[in-house]
């Protein structure tokens, strides 16, 4: 494998994992009450710790899970988990609600209890804080996005130097990627109001449930060594289906 291939794989491959133009319409609902200059300052806090995340996994992902002995399944559970819980409160309607408070302190305070306006980036760290888990991680940044980012590793170490630089390069293209994408949100939630967006936030919180659920059946598949049924675990796959 050439540097330019394994580069250009790698990015297809992390781009395709994190989906940014997918996350576009979770995150235009969660910033919907922010500023334009808060948005962007979000887009660049995420755009930067999703870099910062795959880039430490992909120098020592594998020895961290050896390190707490946890495997690369219990890490999937783990995330499917936190996916549900992400998802539950989107379908409940709770998830644009949580971003609220920052909105009110923004336009002039909490005179009752002391609160002072905040200006655009300490409401955009405000608002990191609460999109960084479980939307930057591990909705974005999930255990299949990692898990490729540890095998990638042994690939670029097949290169010498020159190819961990490049599998660095590959992360650091598709963290602007991530950057770019995402500051199209302030257009996406125009378009679609603020009543469009609850409805779109509460479909993709159904369908996050039901893709944490798929994520914590196919772990729990692969650890009881198939126990549960091969069409359960992976309902799409050739030859898993009931004849």
């Amino acid at each position: 494998m050439t540097l330019i291939s394994f580069y250009v794989n790698f990015f297809i491959t992390l781009f395709a994992l994190i989906d940014p133009i997918g996350n576009v319409p979770i995150f235009a609902a969660a910033t919907q009450s922010q500023s334009p200059a808060s948005r962007r300052l979000i887009s660049l806090y995420i755009s930067i710790f999703t870099a910062l995340i795959l880039t430490v996994f992909f120098f020592a992902g594998l020895s961290i899970l050896k390190f707490f002995g946890i495997s690369m399944d219990a890490f999937r559970i783990a995330g499917g988990l936190l996916l549900f819980l992400m998802g539950l409160e989107m379908a409940r309607g709770d998830f644009i609600e949580t971003f609220t408070r920052a909105d009110e302190v923004a336009h002039g305070g909490d005179p009752a209890s002391g609160v002072q306006p905040l200006g655009h980036r300490e409401k955009a760290k405000n608002a990191f804080e609460k999109l960084v888990v479980p939307f930057a991680f591990p909705l974005m940044v999930g255990p299949g996005t990692i898990s490729t980012v540890v095998i990638q590793a042994g690939e670029a170490q097949k290169l010498g130097l020159l190819g961990l630089a490049t599998g660095v390069a590959a992360i650091c293209t598709t963290a602007f990627a991530v950057l770019l994408t995402l500051l199209f949100a302030n257009s996406i939630s125009r378009i679609f109001g603020r009543v469009g967006m609850v409805v779109v936030v509460r479909v993709l919180g159904l369908i996050l449930c039901a893709l944490s659920v798929q994520i914590i059946i196919s772990s729990v598949s692969q650890i009881t060594h198939n126990l549960i049924l091969p069409s359960a675990a992976h309902p799409y796959e050739s030859g898993t289906h009931h004849r």
